[in-house]
Parts: structure tokens; sequence; C-alpha cells
């Protein structure tokens, strides 16, 4: 059986605060990653994400336990794990100083890519982000969202096995961020292994085969999207489409408590905890409100799991 692209044994990383308590940011953390797996790591701010992104990259040194990429202890052996990763960081967005090509080509050239083939994918990879127009330019001079494509679009001018990306589809738009969901799609099937943060919830739910939850720096809950899911069984979602939005709904909406809910013109979204014949009643009791032109229902998404979870930290 091979081994894991990423092992993780007990890790925590502790930070020491002058007059008050140290934060565990990340606190005894145990998981592994196969390779080929595109590997979603979920929590809200402040939940150690971005700490433990950065101990599994070399930038910070764990407090104790042992985290491992490609079997190289991270803390022991740092430049072989660099050697073999490519990392993305919310708060990072290329070479400022240099231009759009030249941040693709300096990447490549650190990753030992040929000159002659790196100038080749760098044109394939500029216009996969449609950033070629930019080519010239440096990339202090673009807008945040096009920064974003640059740092991202750098992940592609290498073979490294295993990528690291912290909120990629930051500033992407809606067409963009789907044609780069694909390319990841390919990348995990030619065998790289991807570890993603995102707090976009239905970025996870398509992207990711496995899916880790966590809260406070503590894994919450882990698993496929299906195993996640049952979790959250006797929860279902809802959308009635009504011809004109009944005055008394929002507040009948409300009193039901429900896990979320969203008013979106005249349809209403929510999320109930309950059996399913009291869904059906829910669902009677606000048709009755007004004309219905469409009702759908379904089971937990997985955002229906992640704010279960949150409630009970």
């Amino acid at each position: 059986m091979a081994a894991p692209a990423l092992e993780v044994d007990n890790l925590v990383k502790v930070y020491a605060r002058r007059g008050q308590p140290p934060v565990r940011a990340v606190d005894d953390m145990s998981f592994s990653v196969p390779r080929g797996e595109i590997f979603g790591l979920l929590g809200p701010n402040g939940a150690g994400k971005t700490t433990l992104l950065k101990l599994l990259t070399t930038l910070l040194r764990p407090s104790s336990g042992a985290a491992r990429i490609e079997g190289f202890d991270v803390a022991l052996r740092p430049l072989e794990v660099r050697r073999r990763i490519a990392l993305v960081l919310q708060e990072t967005a290329g070479e400022l100083l240099l231009n759009v090509r030249d941040n693709l080509l300096t990447f490549a050239r650190f990753h030992g890519v040929a000159a002659p083939a790196a100038r080749r994918r760098a044109a394939a990879v500029m216009e996969m982000f449609q950033i070629a127009a930019e080519a010239e330019r440096k990339v202090q001079d673009l807008s945040g969202g096009t920064r974003r494509r640059v740092q991202v679009a750098k992940m592609f001018m290498a073979d490294t096995p295993v990528l690291f990306l912290d909120e990629f589809s930051t500033g992407m738009d809606p067409i963009l961020k789907r044609a780069v969901m694909g390319y990841l799609r390919e990348e995990a099937a030619r065998g790289r292994t991807i570890v993603l943060t995102t707090q976009i919830l239905s970025e996870a739910e398509e992207l990711c085969g496995d899916i880790l939850i966590m809260n406070r720096g503590r894994q919450v809950a882990r698993g496929d999207l299906n195993a996640l899911k049952l979790l959250s069984a006797g929860v279902s979602d809802v959308a009635l489409t009504f011809a004109e939005l009944p005055p008394g709904l929002p507040a009948a909406v409300a009193a039901l408590a429900p896990l979320r809910s969203r008013l979106d013109g005249n349809t209403v979204e929510l999320s109930l905890k309950a059996e399913e014949a009291r869904v059906l009643e829910i669902v009677g009791e606000l048709s009755r409100m007004g004309r219905v032109l469409r009702v759908e229902m379904g089971g937990a998404s997985l955002e229906d799991v992640f704010i279960e979870l949150m409630r009970g930290q």
C-alpha cells in the first residue's frame, strides 16, 4: 500500500502572548491524506486553518507533534518538503516588482523546469487564467483579483506532487472559478494531491473527496461528503417560490428557527432540523400564505452540516 502524501500526528502550535494565556491555534491534530486526493480543510475564521497550512509548508515550526509531506518531516527536512510542494496563501499575491510573465518563469525555474519548457508553459497558463494581456505588467500594478490569478497560476508552472491552496478562488469571476476547479480535478486525476481551504462551502462540496472540519484548532468532523451528511440526519433543505412574496413570510420563517434561511426575490430557502412529516407540515403552512409557483425539497447540504457542527462548539 502506497504511503500517504501527507501525514499529521498530534500536531500542536501554541502562540505565547504577553500578559495573556497562550493560544493553541492548532491543538493535537492527526490525519493523513492519500496521493491524488482533493482534501478540503474547512472551518470558520480563526479556526486555525491557515496556521495548519503554514505548519505543513514549513513556514512555521510546530510546538509539538509531527507532520510529513511525501515522507519528509516538515521540521527536520524542510528543504526536501519545499521541493515537493507549491503554495498559495491568502495574503500572498506574487512577486510585486516582477511582471506577470517573469513571476511564472521564476517560479518554474525555482522548481527546476528548463527555460524553453517554462516559456511554453507560461504562455499556456496565462491563457488558462486569462492574464495573457497583462504579461508585461508588474504585479504591483494589477488589481487584487488579477494578482490572485497570478498567484494561483504559478501552481501550474511546476509538477510538485502536493499543492496547498488557501482560499484559491478569491477575486475570480464565476466562469474562471469554474474553469480553475476543472483544472484542479485534472491535476488530481494525474496523481497530484491538493489541500485547499475555503469558506465557500459549495466549492468544497463540488471538489473534495475528503473533508476535515476544524474549529478552535481542533478536528470537529472528518469524512467524505456522504459521511458528513449523516451527521445532519433529519435536516432538510426547502425552497418555495411564490408569485408574490407574502408580507408575513419573513416573520413566519424566523419563528421556525431554521438552521439557515435566505430570501431571494420571491423565493425563500431554509434548512430545517425536523422529522420528515413535520417538514411537510411546515411546507404546507408556508404554502397557504400565498400562491406558490414551485416547491423544492432535498437532504442536507455541506452548509447545513457545517452550521450544525459549529452550533455545538
